[in-house]
């Protein structure tokens, strides 16, 4: 069975025959075809129709009656019913893991095909063709590529376990208060128009991974990319900011780069499949929109938890009062890290009146 994106099955593939196809099919599947989805489901003791969901979710499409399984599909199918039966998953459950599964390996995979092999397997002398270089490199590149998934997935499993055996309580677990940001560039509908797709192709690429890099090494994570926008999360409100602000300064320093602005609330959100949803990110999604070019809004809930935790002061005039008691008394004034400087109330579509505020780093 072939990958699809499981919002987009194509009822009407059909297994390929082409004999290269074939082989690489089955250089990558470590097996033969063998049976068709009655039969594997048959051998994997499942019904036909808990089956079809799996392999739906997975995002794989439906073949009819072709001979196209393996044994690895047969196994697949087990060890997710085993779960069911021994009560670890329920059958909802088991079904949403194969669908996140089948949707960011499909992702991947896609990636990969078009971003890296395409390149790597150019021909590398004249009158050879692509599936002559195409065949070894991937016998090459298969066990390797695996263990590498593995080790990130292992990887950021851990991280994602100790994020959530840390939570308060078992509803902190799914609705959880976090800082969701928004980092969004700016005229890139307008860029599209002018520019050829290669260069917007790179143009993106280029936010994407700087994003993605600068999110990771101060302590955010990414949950998506959407071409001009780049949706992020973290636990505290300081690393949501710097991390704002690092991708502000960052793109001002690139002249090939539009300008940006980033919102930013924070509260309540839900997670769901390495996604979040709520009011919390709705509002950051809006204040990003109304955000000045090259400049970070953030709602109120955020600006109280950058108070709260010392990392900006209250008001400027609060700020100087304590730093004039601190030199009078000999010691040392607070320190903070970011300014907060209130902005017009204004109605927000969907969230009613709210009180941004610019973040800015603080001029010690």
């Amino acid at each position: 069975m072939h990958p699809t994106p499981h919002h987009a099955v194509d009822h009407t593939v059909e297994p390929t025959d082409d004999p290269l196809a074939i082989r690489l099919e089955q250089l990558i599947l470590g097996a033969e075809r063998r049976y068709t989805p009655f039969q594997a489901a048959r051998t994997a003791g499942v019904s036909m129709e808990l089956a079809s969901r799996f392999w739906r979710a997975m995002g794989f499409a439906d073949i009819g009656q072709a001979k196209a399984l393996t044994e690895a599909d047969v196994l697949a199918l087990r060890r997710l019913a085993g779960l069911v039966e021994a009560g670890l998953l329920s059958e909802p459950m088991a079904v949403q893991v194969a669908r996140s599964t089948g949707q960011t390996t499909a992702r991947l995979a896609e990636w990969q095909i078009d971003s890296f092999l395409e390149g790597l397997t150019e021909p590398p002398e004249p009158g050879m063709t692509r599936t002559e270089v195409t065949y070894p490199l991937v016998e090459l590149l298969l066990p390797e590529l695996e263990e590498f998934l593995i080790y990130v997935w292992r990887r950021q499993l851990a991280a994602a376990t100790g994020r959530v055996v840390q939570a308060a309580d078992d509803e902190e677990m799914v609705d959880r208060r976090l800082a969701v940001g928004f980092a969004d560039l700016v005229g890139f509908t307008r860029l599209t128009r002018r520019l050829e797709e290669e260069e917007l192709g790179e143009l993106v690429e280029a936010f994407e991974t700087t994003s993605a890099d600068l999110v990771a090494a101060h302590g955010g994570r990414l949950i998506k990319t959407l071409g001009d926008e780049v949706l992020y999360a973290a636990d505290e409100a300081g690393t949501a900011a710097e991390i704002a602000l690092r991708l502000i300064e960052t793109m001002t320093h690139d002249e090939s780069m539009p300008a940006l602005r980033v919102g930013i609330a924070f509260g309540t959100v839900t997670t769901r499949m390495g996604d979040v949803f709520g009011t919390t990110v709705n509002l950051a999604s809006r204040l990003t929109s109304i955000a000045p070019k090259d400049a970070v809004l953030v709602d109120g809930a955020f600006a109280e938890e950058l108070v709260r935790t010392g990392e900006a002061p209250a008001s400027e005039a609060e700020a100087a009062e304590e730093a004039a008691k601190a030199e009078k008394e000999g010691r040392e004034p607070l320190s903070y890290r970011f300014a907060l400087q209130p902005m017009w109330q204004r109605p927000v579509r969907g969230l009613g009146v709210v009180e941004p505020w610019l973040l800015s780093r603080r001029r010690q």
